[in-house]
């Protein structure tokens, strides 16, 4: 069953998503080179913990125990990288996921940043997941369907221009998912239009998905290493992840993990966002 939200409900994921927006924001402050892994985590449980949340990342997973309230996921790690004592170093990428639960509600956004100056293929790739997530954001409208959300994303990465070393590989096997009382529900959100799924549920207002493209510099083929979490790519190129927690309004798409909640990303697409419940 798909959980859909009253207008209240959706103020308090706006307040959650707040929290994840700044946990967020001091990790990639923070990012450079010789940070650790561990200490961009450390920072996002401090900013959890000061708004009075707590995180949905350091929890049990369908009985695997993941030990941080970041994913962090260097190079050619796709999600799901455990924090620890890995160094950055000048011209990574490591792509940050962070989740926070405020108030029963969950939040759950991502970002990739440079470690220093990258090479142009990996600025490309960033900037191409990125956009690629605020392409299919920009479908979450009142009467749209799933399927739309995934066409978006997917024809946003076919039509980019080919970076100087390797393509454009969209993740198999992963994607987004509805949220709300909980950090993974239905629906899962492909990434790209698979044959035969249909065209997916009717996107109404109250619906909140989280809509995560990750997009890497070759294969969309994956594997999962013997720490039973960190998800690489098979051909050991590079990966970026972006996301963001979305909520379908009766005025239009919100971007409840964004500071602003989706206006000005949103207005260059020609898609006008939600007020914010909070007025923020």
């Amino acid at each position: 069953m798909v959980e859909i939200k009253t207008p209240e409900q959706i103020a308090k994921m706006r307040a959650a998503g707040l929290v994840v927006a700044e946990a967020l924001k001091a990790c990639r402050e923070a990012v450079a080179p010789g940070i650790t892994t561990q200490e961009l985590n450390d920072i996002a449980d401090k900013v959890i913990t000061d708004h009075g949340a707590t995180s949905n990342f350091r929890a049990d997973h369908g009985g695997l125990w993941f030990p941080g309230v970041i994913c962090a996921s260097v190079n050619n790690e796709v999600v799901h990288g455990i924090p620890g004592g890995r160094v950055l170093e000048e011209g990574d990428l490591i792509s940050i996921d962070c989740g926070a639960i405020l108030d029963g509600w969950h939040g759950d956004a991502a970002i990739s940043v440079a470690v220093g100056e990258v090479a142009p293929e990996v600025e490309m790739l960033s900037r191409v997941t990125e956009g690629s997530m605020w392409a299919g954001i920009a479908q979450m409208k009142k009467g749209n369907r799933l399927v739309d959300v995934s066409k978006a994303i997917e024809g946003f990465v076919r039509r980019q221009p080919l970076p100087p070393k390797g393509k454009w590989g969209i993740t198999e096997g992963y994607g987004g998912h509805g949220i709300g009382t909980a950090m993974h529900m239905e629906p899962h959100v492909l990434n790209y239009v698979e044959r035969g799924r249909g065209k997916g549920m009717k996107l109404v207002p109250g619906t909140v998905l989280a809509i995560e493209p990750m997009v890497s510099l070759g294969t969309p083929h994956t594997k999962v290493l013997e720490d039973d979490w960190t998800v690489v790519t098979n051909d050991g190129t590079w990966a970026s992840h972006w996301e963001h927690s979305v909520a379908v309004t009766e005025e239009g798409p919100l971007v409840l993990t964004a500071f602003d909640g989706g206006k000005e990303m949103l207005a260059r697409l020609g898609v006008t966002a939600a007020p914010d419940p909070l007025g923020v």
